[in-house]
């Protein structure tokens, strides 16, 4: 299977300047691999069983959903289809390395990445079963002739005086990527069940631990390259990431230790990957540690994050025209994709 390292020698002017908004460097100089590192909510990727201890009776063929194997395979498709065209129309190929989330077990992820749309990049899969009651869990899937894991953990999030919260674990995969160190931390933090006040609580704890662990990766290794991806159930201005992970907002006023919300300038225009109540939130995002930054691109470095809003994956017509087109709504199942859209970023770094 052909590397999802996309290596390109930048031919045209216009194609040079999309990627690297490098004005002095001649077009037909420079020759760059681009890898893809991409995130996304696959909302309720569940099994058709029903499994004790786990709150997933509704997709069973018994339960409200009235789930079963033709709608199990169908989700699958369209999950597949929508991850094997991330970034490729700058890479033409999958992502090289994608996190999950609310996915059941490991099992729905073997099932997925056997789907005709991804079988062809072999991916390969890290997950850990989170104490979470719904059942959900995040992963990492990744293309292992692109990445090579040397280490994976799953964080617990405990809440002071909250021993009966059950929450997902936060996942953190190392390893490398076309043999550079690189370390990926996906999370699922706590939904705004309750109401955002009530529930802001668990998000600012989930964000704590989260800086501890990329705090810890940071101590040991300073220059240590660190994605941090999820569904954060936040927005970046929200005190969870602007106080409690302290993401920056602005990459020329990242620092060393620093780390850069990548999605914040998305938000400032009002861009999304989620709607409710005729509201878009970005609550999927990117972060990056501060040795992804700057322009000596002679290892990977951040260029750009985007979202994968095409237009196959909205809703085209009525009340809700313009959201993600979802598996179901309003009581309805409608044979769509997700309730978020996927977000994704470009590695770059110069052969």
């Amino acid at each position: 299977m052909k590397q999802n390292i996309f290596t390109t020698r930048v031919a045209i002017l216009v194609f040079f300047s999309f990627l690297l908004h490098i004005s002095h460097l001649s077009a037909q100089e420079k020759q760059y691999k681009v890898a893809t590192i991409a995130f996304y909510n696959l909302e309720n990727l569940f099994d058709t069983l029903d499994t004790p201890d786990k709150h997933d009776f509704e997709y069973t063929p018994e339960g409200n959903k009235d789930w079963n194997t033709k709608k199990y395979y169908s989700k699958q498709e369209n999950m597949a289809k929508v991850i094997s065209q991330i970034g490729a129309d700058l890479t033409k190929t999958a992502p090289a390395v994608i996190g999950v989330s609310e996915i059941e077990n490991r099992s729905v992820l073997e099932d997925l990445v056997k789907m005709p749309a991804l079988k062809p990049y072999n991916y390969k899969i890290v997950h850990y079963e989170s104490p979470d009651r719904r059942g959900i869990d995040v992963a990492l899937l990744y293309q292992e002739s692109i990445f090579t894991v040397t280490n994976s953990l799953a964080a617990k999030l405990t809440v002071e005086d909250k021993e009966d919260f059950f929450t997902r674990d936060q996942l953190v995969v190392s390893g490398l990527l076309d043999g550079e160190k690189i370390h990926f931390i996906v999370n699922h933090w706590p939904s705004r069940y309750g109401g955002e006040k009530k529930s802001r609580p668990l998000r600012n704890a989930a964000a704590d631990l989260c800086r501890s662990l990329a705090d810890s990766i940071m101590n040991e290794d300073p220059n240590a390259k660190i994605i941090i991806m999820g569904d954060l159930n936040d927005d970046p201005n929200n005190e969870s990431l602007l106080k409690h992970l302290n993401a920056k907002r602005d990459e020329r006023t990242t620092k060393e230790g620093d780390l850069f919300n990548t999605t914040y300038p998305l938000f400032k225009k009002g861009i999304g990957t989620l709607a409710y109540r005729d509201n878009w939130n970005l609550f999927d995002q990117m972060i990056v540690s501060y040795p992804l930054l700057g322009e000596d691109r002679s290892t990977f470095k951040f260029y750009k994050t985007l979202i994968f809003n095409k237009d196959f994956l909205t809703q085209q017509e009525g009340r809700y025209r313009g959201y993600p087109l979802r598996t179901h709504a309003g009581g309805v199942y409608k044979n769509g994709y997700s309730d978020h859209f996927p977000v994704y970023l470009y590695l770059i770094k110069e052969i």
